[in-house]
């Protein structure tokens, strides 16, 4: 993810207020585990880091970064350097940051079972009643439907229910200075997360997250709560960890600010009548580039009706031992991997609202 923000509140409220079959809701969730409800696997923080606080204030490469971001940001240099003193190295999420082998077979059905969970479904019907003028706002403003917000929400942290426990701060250092892999991506999150917290007054070792350092009942990363995330109640503020409203609008405003289109599709089915052939379409990405005229050399089509000009890409998602499952992905297709990189996550999001949309009509 490249991804997301904020905290979240409790669905024990939203579920006081559902009668019949929604009231049994409350000690459902209760019962539920975390890896059973999250598809972002919010671990629990590592009890036992492996290596002594106030290692990383005294590491050249750390004060490097520090003396940088103060000079172009002006803070005060020492005052990092105490900051940093206090961070502790979390082995934890390097291992949970570290890609499974490429021998590792992924499934789409099994991720698409998780996605799609029952409780999952009843817990986004309680947000979308308890939240339906913000989301209604949100898509009136934004063009985003509010199946979509809702299910990104859902998926992210079960509607606020999971939002991490790692103190972010930790997490991006680890990141940033032990994981060569990703070591810049985190370094300028690390960075933002300094600027966010200076810019709302908090102090840097009280906000928690997941094991990437996102945050809030949205799942935001730093930079794009600073680039993104918006005071959605009007109360002057921007929280998107206690807030739902504020975390529906900044969902909505992430989504519009990389390409949402109103009103257009998100993927239509695909035919591939030659995997070999179509290789080279997988290798391409997932960036939509190609006509359905210029699909239809490689072999690929679809039973749909497809505008002739419409840029497409051709989505593979792997089902272990079973036959691959191909799709063709639109531009809204594209614009939810923005939030996370993912093609699993994509079809998991639109799928997610389909269940939504049909189950509250």
């Amino acid at each position: 993810m490249h991804l997301k923000t904020s905290a979240g509140q409790s669905l024990a409220p939203a579920a006081n207020a559902v009668r019949s079959p929604l009231r049994c809701l409350r000690s459902l969730l209760a019962a539920v585990t975390l890896a059973a409800c999250s598809i972002s696997a919010m671990a629990a923080e590592p009890k036992s880091p492996e290596r002594a606080e106030g290692e990383y204030a005294q590491r050249a490469d750390v004060r490097a970064f520090l003396r940088d971001v103060a000079t172009r940001h002006g803070f005060n240099q020492d005052e990092l350097l105490q900051l940093f003193a206090q961070i502790r190295h979390q082995p934890r999420v390097i291992t949970l940051m570290t890609p499974a082998p490429p021998s590792a077979k992924r499934s789409w059905a099994n991720y698409r079972t998780r996605a799609l969970d029952p409780l999952r479904v009843e817990a986004g019907l309680v947000f979308w009643r308890d939240n339906q003028d913000a989301l209604r706002r949100a898509s009136e403003r934004f063009g985003v439907p509010q199946e979509i917000i809702v299910s990104i929400i859902g998926i992210e942290t079960m509607y606020g229910r999971y939002t991490g426990n790692f103190r972010v701060l930790d997490t991006l250092a680890t990141l940033a200075f032990d994981y060569p892999r990703r070591a810049e991506y985190f370094r300028s999150e690390l960075e933002q997360f300094l600027l966010l917290t200076r810019d709302q007054k908090l102090d840097p070792l009280g906000p928690r997250g997941s094991f990437a350092g996102a945050m809030g009942v949205p799942q935001f990363m730093p930079g794009s709560i600073r680039r993104h995330a918006i005071d959605f109640d009007g109360d002057g503020r921007i929280d998107l960890m206690r807030t739902n409203s504020d975390a529906v609008g900044s969902v909505a405003s992430f989504l519009a600010n990389h390409g949402w289109r109103k009103g257009e599709v998100t993927h239509f089915a695909a035919r591939v009548a030659d995997e070999t052939k179509a290789t080279p379409l997988i290798e391409a990405g997932i960036e939509p580039r190609y006509t359905i005229t210029q699909l239809a050399s490689y072999g690929v089509s679809s039973p749909q009706r497809v505008p002739a000009n419409m840029p497409l890409a051709l989505i593979d998602l792997p089902n272990g031992d079973d036959p691959t499952s191909y799709y063709l992905g639109a531009n809204n297709f594209y614009v939810i991997t923005r939030y996370n990189r993912s093609s699993f996550y994509a079809m998991a999001v639109i799928d997610l609202a389909a269940e939504l949309r049909g189950a509250r009509n």
